[in-house]
């Protein structure tokens, strides 16, 4: 385990992560909470394209509970996807809702495919209030939210967190089976100057 967190760059990854949590959490909880959110996760065991859907990594993650848990830090337990709040009568849907055993809050997690965005923040800070409102325990901590999306701008991330009222984080995601940019201008070239010429002799 040690050796496979050395090889992923975990403590690089935590350090670099971008909260707010420093401005919106109490001092006792801020050192924990930086070690629950990470700046990039990497999830190796899902068998997707390059070209997915969200409900499709959602999916992905869900029948694979376990090692997403553990990719996510150890320290969380699954409550529910797609779960419920209801709003005087409206129905709004967490894609993710977790549970952090040191913190004692909820974590509520929002999973996008494309560049993180501003108005993504405010959603989150919406399933956030409910979640205090309406879900939180007299003992519990305060919720956090997690927006987990395929990149970032990080001035872009860095400045939407400043206004936001309640502790959250943006992380990224990528699929450990994806080619490197590299691989895949080699990969291109190898079709162009290769495999095209012998299907094309072939058809001859």
């Amino acid at each position: 385990m040690l050796v496979h967190n050395i090889s992923i760059k975990s403590y690089e990854k935590f350090l670099l992560n971008q909260t707010n949590f420093e401005k919106q959490l109490p001092e006792e909880y801020r050192k924990q909470a930086k070690l629950a959110v990470k700046d990039e996760y990497t999830f190796d065991f899902m068998e997707l394209s390059v070209k997915h859907s969200e409900h499709e990594l959602e999916q992905e993650l869900i029948q694979h509970i376990q090692k997403f848990l553990s990719e996510m830090g150890g320290m969380f337990a699954f409550i529910g996807n797609q779960y419920k709040i209801v709003v005087d009568g409206d129905e709004f849907f967490i894609d993710l809702l977790l549970y952090h055993r040191k913190l004692r809050c909820l974590v509520a997690i929002e999973l996008k495919i494309g560049k993180f965005e501003p108005s993504d923040m405010g959603q989150l800070q919406f399933y956030l209030t409910a979640l205090n409102e309406q879900e939180k325990l007299p003992d519990e901590n305060e919720s956090i939210g997690i927006i987990i999306c395929r990149s970032k701008n990080r001035t872009v991330v860095e400045y939407a967190l400043k206004s936001a009222t309640v502790p959250m984080g943006v992380a990224t995601y990528k699929i450990s089976n994806e080619l490197p940019i590299n691989m895949r201008e080699l990969l291109r070239t190898l079709c162009l100057y290769v495999v095209k010429p012998i299907i094309l002799v072939n058809a001859r």
